[in-house]
Parts: structure tokens; sequence; C-alpha cells
């Protein structure tokens, strides 16, 4: 159930939920000014990229049309439930067997 969970995290943060990453950072005495690039999936980020290879990349966009953000969230939410359901699910006592002394 959580490696469900994870691929369907995976794809949905890759491809669908844009990050800030630091441009820069300057200290004025005791403040620091931090500085941003537009906000961008790392999907995004893959694409533009110039290490990536072009196959990797037209991979990638075969990738990205065949998803379906909202049918991912929807998925996540349920694994995410069945977990915690799983999780506070309450578990029947054992009890442990009473050894008796034979004397």
């Amino acid at each position: 159930m959580l490696q469900q969970l994870y691929a369907q995290l995976r794809l949905y943060t890759n491809f669908f939920q844009p990050t800030m990453k630091l441009k820069s950072k300057e200290r004025f005495g005791s403040r620091v000014k931090k500085s941003y690039h537009t906000p961008e999936t790392p999907y995004q980020r893959v694409l533009t990229a110039e290490q990536v290879t072009a196959a990797a990349k037209k991979k990638l966009q075969q990738q990205y049309r065949l998803l379906n953000p909202a049918a991912l969230k929807r998925a996540i939410d349920k694994y995410r439930k069945e977990l915690f359901r799983l999780a506070t699910k309450k578990r029947p006592v054992l009890k442990k067997p009473r050894h008796r002394n034979n004397h």
C-alpha cells in the first residue's frame, strides 16, 4: 500500500507541484535577502536542462500527456485514508498462554 502511495506521490510531485529554487542569497548585516527563480515543477526543469537527452525529454513528455492530476490526487487521498485506517484499526489483544508449574 505504501509503495502504491509513493508511486502516485512521485508522479504528482514531479509533474504538477511547482517549487521555488533559490537563485541567490545576500547578507546585509544581520539581514539576509533571498531571491528565487520562477516556480517550476521538476518536470519543467528537466525539459529546460541541457544535460538531459532529447530522447529522455520525449519519454517524459509522453508520460506527462497520459497523466491526470485530479485522478492522481484522488488516488493519493484514497491510499492515505486507507493507510490511516489501517494504522488506527483496533487490533485484538493476544493473551499470552499461562504456563503451569506441574510440581
